[in-house]
């Protein structure tokens, strides 16, 4: 069994909502290691299949290396084994191996490789940039796609032979391409490789995708919401319609509504509905910045309402 093996199976078929915790800092700005193991073991123990750290919403563009591999650390610590840690790494080709190797150091099981900094690469640029960290750390990646990280099908069957490289996380949202991705790599007989829905706030658009045969996807609504969250997920995997149009309906569309008024919002929204819920995990770190007093006096009332829905469903 290759040291991929282990990792793809354990996210294969989650038992829930894969988690991207935000990264807790202290008054002083500093990272809050102590607040942030908290939340992180929160969410394992609220039923989450995965964390990834020092992801998108764990702010991975805000850390040095030395509080990235802090982090890591302690989300390793505060899962306990009991699911894996993903950690996140990117920019340009030698800092993205660079994170692949504190994150391993770090005790981490996986990596989400981010896209990288800046450049917007060709097809034989990227495909080189994603097999020279694959090749530098022994720990299973997966792609993020997204932004200036586009890729063909062509490349994606490509990376699928690419040992160490095990999925694919699509934020970008062209369904069209997606359906020739997960097309082409099935028929090189690549039936093992994952895909993941990476879009923010997936559970919008998870049907849409789960219809062409994705069902792995984030979930930042978890950090704050882990309730809705994982009752989502639950309606997805059980085939539950009448759930999952309850909550797209009455909370996850109001709250992407609330979420695009603001740059930022999908970090920094999530954020402040983290401290809402009774966790002091600090403010976003600039350039993001912190959402309208009347934008997070929205999400109260969203986040009400979104348990309030579960009420009803019992």
């Amino acid at each position: 069994m290759t040291p991929a093996a282990p990792l793809a199976a354990r996210l294969g078929v989650p038992s829930g909502p894969l988690f991207f915790p935000v990264t807790a800092y202290a008054p002083d700005g500093a990272v809050d290691l102590d607040t942030y193991r908290l939340h992180v073991r929160r969410g394992v123990e609220a039923g989450a299949a995965a964390v990834f750290a020092c992801c998108g919403t764990g702010e991975f563009h805000a850390l040095t290396p030395e509080e990235f591999e802090l982090c890591v650390t302690a989300a390793v610590e505060a899962a306990d084994g009991r699911v894996p840690v993903v950690a996140g790494a990117g920019y340009g080709t030698a800092l993205a191996v660079r994170y692949a190797r504190l994150a391993g150091r770090a005790g981490a099981d996986g990596l989400l490789a981010m896209p990288p900094y800046l450049v917007r690469a060709g097809q034989e640029g990227l495909l080189r940039h994603y097999r020279e960290v694959a090749a530098a750390t022994s720990l299973p990646m997966i792609v993020y796609q997204r932004d200036n990280a586009v890729l063909t099908p062509e490349a994606v069957v490509e990376l699928a032979r690419t040992e160490g490289i095990i999925g694919l996380k699509d934020g970008l949202g062209d369904l069209d391409l997606m359906q020739r991705i997960l097309s082409a790599v099935r028929a090189d007989g690549r039936g093992d490789f994952l895909y993941f829905n990476g879009l923010p706030t997936a559970e919008l658009t998870q049907s849409a995708y789960r219809g062409i045969g994705i069902t792995l996807y984030s979930s930042a609504v978890f950090c704050f919401a882990p309730e809705i969250a994982v009752a989502c997920h639950t309606a997805f995997r059980t085939g539950d319609t009448d759930t999952v149009n309850r909550l797209v309906d009455g909370f996850y569309r109001p709250f992407v509504e609330l979420r695009d008024k603001g740059l930022g919002y999908a970090v920094s929204l999530v954020k402040a509905g983290v401290r809402m819920r009774g966790l002091d995990v600090g403010e976003v770190r600039p350039p993001l910045h912190e959402p309208a007093g009347d934008h997070v006096k929205q999400l109260a009332r969203l986040i009400e309402r979104g348990l309030a829905l579960l009420e009803e469903g019992k």
